[in-house]
């Protein structure tokens, strides 16, 4: 099990046992020998027991929990100076599972300094694989059992099983299959210009995309003055988008929002959205090919702690080239799907069969006989990654089968991972998701709750 001190919950009346032992309980006495309160009694009565009589105990707690939500809200969006979890410690995560979506653990970062100084210096280790090479192919032959595009290409099932004989020297398909390079005349195109200068990122990178105006640009906070010169800030958006950003007067000629540099895509190879989405999520090094580290986030998060500190803590000190966070509730594949259904992620028949594929293929329900091995599906909304040939082509085989099966990438990903570990003995940190909401919050759970109690008590 992978993570960082939890901390200790501690129990504001002590322990239960002992609430018990020193408990007198009432005895409850006859109707006729009861006796009025004492003037003094009601005296005692506080304030918010008065504004419980006349307002209602409900609609006092919901506007407490407004005035605590609009709080938070404008300290992250106008203080923000200090990563506003790192000030006090909290527990960790009650196992309510609507509450603990909400709450953060407590993460043991390294200044920034010393994190710096334990980049490094040379590319971790890759077992097995050491040169990794991608396909390209301009004559598409569609002709295949199913699934595949015109962006990452119609593989058969043959040359997908063969991607899992892992060899020193491999190559396989990872989206862009037409075109000179990624961006240019693939799909999702690039400006020349914005392809060079992403070239030119040799460190670190951090990653978001959104498309289709779907979400608002969360501007990271407590990034220091080292990581704003090494490190490249990068916001890709679609044209929906930039439009949108313009009319709103939020990008200028310099193309900048806080840290992050805006580039647009061009020719979108998906209808889908959430598909469009997976190529920068999945394909970073193939967009940022000369960079050593990045850091995904997706584009509804802020991003509140140094990125050198978040590479420190779940790379480096684990001695990791892949990290991820696990999902908070689920760690079965088949209650995943179970419940990208129900709540209609995708298509239901076309979730069916992908799980059903997979199962004849040798998928299992979790159990404890995967231990090490703490889960089976992740909270993929952040990926933290080395750029070496092993963890570049993990991320090549995901991202082809979101290309063939559904876009949801929670149901796809411990097959990939689990297969090529079965060649390789290579793992990934999967660590707890109340340390990732140490690091990247959701601002709009605030905005929204700050809405509704002015809708509501306005």
């Amino acid at each position: 099990m992978t993570g960082g001190s939890l901390g200790i919950r501690s129990g504001s009346y002590g322990p239960l046992d002992k609430q018990l032992q020193n408990r007198v309980l009432p005895i409850q006495a006859p109707a006729a020998t009861r006796t009025k309160p004492s003037k003094m009694l009601k005296e005692k009565k506080t304030l918010v027991h008065w504004i419980c009589k006349f307002a209602g105990c409900k609609k006092v707690g919901m506007l407490l929990l407004c005035v605590i939500s609009a709080a938070i809200f404008v300290w992250v969006l106008y203080v923000g100076k200090g990563h506003p979890f790192n000030t006090f410690s909290l527990p960790p995560p009650p196992a309510d599972k609507k509450t603990s979506r909400l709450l953060p653990c407590t993460v043991s970062y390294l200044p920034v300094e010393e994190a710096v100084a334990l980049m490094p210096k040379v590319p971790s280790f890759s077992p097995v694989l050491k040169n990794l090479t991608y396909i390209y192919d301009e004559n598409l032959n569609k002709e295949t059992e199913f699934g595949g595009s015109d962006f990452g290409g119609y593989p058969t099932l043959k040359q997908r099983d063969d991607s899992y004989d892992i060899r020193e020297s491999m190559n396989v398909h990872c989206g862009f299959v037409k075109g000179s390079k990624p961006g240019h005349g693939t799909g999702f195109d690039i400006d020349d210009n914005d392809l060079l200068e992403m070239e030119q990122c040799h460190g670190v990178v951090v990653a978001s995309a959104i498309f289709g105006a779907f979400d608002i640009i969360q501007r990271p906070t407590n990034i220091s003055k080292y990581s704003k010169q090494t490190v490249c800030f990068y916001m890709i958006v679609d044209e929906e988008t930039e439009a949108d950003l313009k009319t709103k007067g939020s990008l200028d000629e310099s193309k900048k929002i806080g840290v992050w540099k805006i580039v647009v895509v061009h020719n979108l190879p998906y209808t889908d959205g959430r598909r469009n989405t997976k190529i920068p999520k999945l394909l970073s090094h193939r967009l940022f090919p000369n960079a050593r580290f990045s850091l995904w986030i997706d584009g509804k998060l802020k991003l509140v702690v140094d990125p050198y500190q978040i590479l420190e803590r779940f790379l480096w000190r684990k001695n990791a080239t892949f990290a991820i966070p696990r999902h908070f509730v689920r760690f079965d594949v088949f209650d995943e799907a179970e419940a990208n259904k129900a709540y209609r992620k995708y298509d239901n028949a076309s979730i069916d069969f992908q799980v059903d594929f997979y199962k004849k293929e040798g998928l299992t329900p979790y159990s404890d006989a995967k231990l090490p091995i703490t889960s089976d599906v992740p909270e993929s909304c952040v990926i933290i990654r080395e750029h070496v040939p092993i963890s570049n082509f993990f991320t090549c085989l995901w991202f082809n089968e979101v290309d063939r099966f559904t876009s949801r990438d929670q149901i796809s990903f411990s097959t990939v991972r689990d297969k090529i570990a079965a060649k390789t003995n290579w793992t990934v940190n999967m660590f707890l998701d109340c340390e990732r909401r140490n690091f990247v919050i959701l601002v709009f759970i605030f905005l929204f709750l700050f809405m509704f109690c002015i809708l509501k008590y306005a």
